[in-house]
């Protein structure tokens, strides 16, 4: 483990390492400061529970348009950099609100200035994991297909990491801490990050990004035709050196006339060519199978569980973190050069023994045999999100392998809305059937066969497999 850190210290640097697990360490660690907002909404404010999901719900929008940030900060650099720039910005929306929070009392007992402030943080944070993405996404690129993954593992794991520590201390904080100095203590880890940004250098970019998208589009090509067509691949050095030999040219061409055209035009007119390049960008890399059909099944595979369980089979938060850390070290170190489909199988048909254990629960077989309904819970929770990790893990490296040059933030944060959009499909599924076949916290006559059904659905994404590229793995697509 050690060693494997230290492989990607050399490779990526200390300081931009350093970056990455600091940002998503915070991310976990939200649960300690949320824990109290939980409490401030409920206890402090008395809002019934329909007053306090709105003010979370609200909140929490800035997550749901990611691929906004995403596009603006692939399209308007500052001072000709994208990456940094932003960063500090969103650190500065992560860093005041919880500040004044701390610092005002009477706004923290506001119902609306409350809602405001978390907001405007929420705001900060969805802003940075989407430019830490991008960032990620370009450094994993420009490595050796050796590191390809590696990156995205190491962030899940501080990320759990942050999680479990957030949850292990937030109970404890909001018993023997006071409310607003809970808020100034986790603002101690956006003010690190903000003086982070400093060490990290962010190159300058070009003044056209054509020839890196005239490049992707051609190789992206050839993929398609190799690993999608059933007809055999172009032989190298004939189609392949004429067309890298053919475009070399048109770009030369296309590269001189968008700069020279460039200079006399104004900033908004710039920003305009350049959404409208991104635009067009992101249009054909949809248009590619070697993208399409693999997002296709990851939304696919994302809607499949229907979140039938009762509220009684919940478990404490920080198992889930157990797991997800679990899970992200067992795929980095065992599994990532293992064939995605048979990873996907492996996992899909896991789920489908591990959610055969709510029906033992529902049966009460598990206390016939001694076995207490604690420790069934708490083994099927660990077990379950890792398993959905090695899911999910191949997913992050495809979206990181698969992002053209120049709009890594906005197709990351489209990627990862698409698998929070299909979450959200799942939710509404499953509430929609719980109140089909009337399972409630006071009625669970159908919960058997809710959670037959929710295992037939586990197994559909299983025949589409066909849509992942056959000889794809984590390290090569």
């Amino acid at each position: 483990m050690i060693g494997w850190i230290k492989q990607l210290r050399i490779t990526f640097g200390a300081s931009f390492l350093w970056l990455v697990c600091l940002i998503y360490f915070t991310q976990g660690f939200r649960s300690f400061v949320w824990t109290a907002i939980s409490y401030q909404l409920k206890y402090r404010l008395k809002l019934p529970s329909s007053a306090s999901q709105f003010v979370t719900s609200i909140s929490f929008v800035p997550w749901s348009i990611k691929p906004i940030y995403g596009i603006i900060s692939d399209c308007i650099p500052i001072r000709g950099r994208k990456r940094i720039p932003y960063l500090v910005i969103a650190t500065l929306f992560s860093l005041f609100p919880w500040v004044i929070l701390g610092s005002v009392e009477s706004v923290s007992n506001s119902k609306h200035q409350l809602m405001i402030f978390l907001l405007l943080q929420n705001t900060g944070s969805a802003m940075a994991d989407v430019v830490i993405d991008a960032m990620i996404a370009e450094a994993a690129r420009h490595e050796k297909a050796t590191f390809s993954g590696d990156l995205q593992s190491l962030s899940w794991m501080t990320m759990a990491l942050g999680g479990i520590c957030g949850s292990l201390f937030g109970g404890y904080a909001l018993n023997n801490i006071q409310m607003n100095n809970i808020f100034l203590l986790f603002s101690v880890l956006p003010t690190i990050q903000l003086f982070s940004c400093a060490f990290v250098a962010d190159s300058s970019i070009s003044s056209s990004q054509l020839p890196e998208f005239s490049t992707y589009n051609n190789s992206i090509g050839i993929l398609d035709e190799a690993r999608l067509s059933p007809q055999s691949p172009p032989k190298p050095g004939t189609l392949m050196r004429k067309r890298s030999h053919k475009s070399s040219k048109k770009i030369s061409i296309n590269t001189s006339k968008y700069q020279e055209t460039e200079k006399d035009e104004s900033l908004p007119s710039q920003w305009f060519q350049s959404f409208k390049k991104a635009g067009y960008t992101l249009f054909k890399a949809f248009q590619r199978p070697i993208i399409l059909r693999p997002m296709a099944w990851f939304f696919l595979a994302q809607t499949e569980v229907l979140n039938l369980e009762a509220s009684f089979l919940g478990t404490a938060y920080v198992n889930g973190w157990i797991g997800l850390m679990f899970g992200t070290f067992t795929y980095n170190r065992f599994l990532k050069k293992v064939k995605l489909r048979t990873i996907l199988m492996f996992a899909h048909v896991t789920l489908t023994q591990l959610t055969l254990l709510d029906l033992i629960l529902v049966s009460r077989l598990n206390v016939s045999h001694g076995i207490s309904d604690k420790v069934m819970v708490l083994f099927g929770s660990v077990l379950s999100d890792a398993v959905q990790q090695f899911k999910f893990m191949p997913f992050l490296i495809l979206s990181g392998q698969l992002c053209p040059p120049g709009i890594e933030g906005t197709l990351f944060a489209l990627y990862m809305s698409i698998n929070n959009f299909g979450s959200a499909m799942s939710s509404f599924v499953g509430d929609t059937l719980a109140s089909f076949l009337n399972i409630s916290s006071g009625s669970f006559d159908n919960l058997s066969l809710g959670i037959a059904i929710q295992v037939v659905c586990t197994l559909v994404p299983l025949m589409f497999l066909f849509l992942i590229p056959k000889d794809a793995t984590g390290i090569s697509i």
